[in-house]
């Protein structure tokens, strides 16, 4: 984060502000130059139809069209186990899951049992609200993108090998 959008970008988070579109879109220029431009993956952004008009005007500019635009599509009640299960050590810092991936004693990176916590967006509050978020400013993506005949849709409740398969058919096409 040495550039100067990396420092306004920096600065934002710092005052607990949202990074303005036009320094993330920046940064992700910056990004895309060279080889990049022909592979490239972008996980969480654009999350609003204005990030996503700005996204591809300037992906148009140097040439990286978006081909491929993934939608995850779980049903809600599992994004919620999922996201509500999630705990994290404060030793180590290792992610666990009531379901998924269950703390077993002695198993912390550190040595000795796990202390867990949970974040604050992890708590079914901050889960409702960030699926509400969700349904206003990112879902919108989806018609956005499923017009431009680039969105694929993976069923991400199924099994990891299987939602891997899946990506993989959707980006390749085989």
């Amino acid at each position: 984060m040495g550039s100067a959008l990396g420092l306004e970008a920096k600065r934002a988070m710092d005052a607990g502000e949202l990074v303005p579109d036009e320094v993330v879109v920046g940064m992700i220029r910056d990004r895309l130059t060279g080889d990049a431009a022909q592979n490239y993956l972008l996980d969480g952004f654009p999350r609003t139809l204005p990030q996503a008009e700005a996204l591809d005007a300037m992906l148009a500019q140097l040439g990286a069209p978006a081909e491929h635009v993934l939608l995850l599509a779980v049903p809600r009640d599992e994004l919620i186990r999922r996201l509500g299960g999630r705990w994290l050590c404060k030793r180590c810092g290792r992610s666990w899951h009531e379901v998924f991936a269950p703390v077993q004693p002695g198993m912390c990176g550190k040595g000795g049992d796990c202390e867990l916590y949970q974040r604050d967006d992890d708590r079914s509050e901050a889960v409702q609200k960030r699926l509400e978020v969700y349904e206003q400013q990112t879902a919108p993506l989806i018609d956005f993108y499923r017009a431009r005949g680039t969105l694929r849709e993976i069923q991400g409740e199924l099994a990891q090998d299987e939602v891997y398969e899946q990506i993989t058919q959707a980006i390749t096409g085989a």
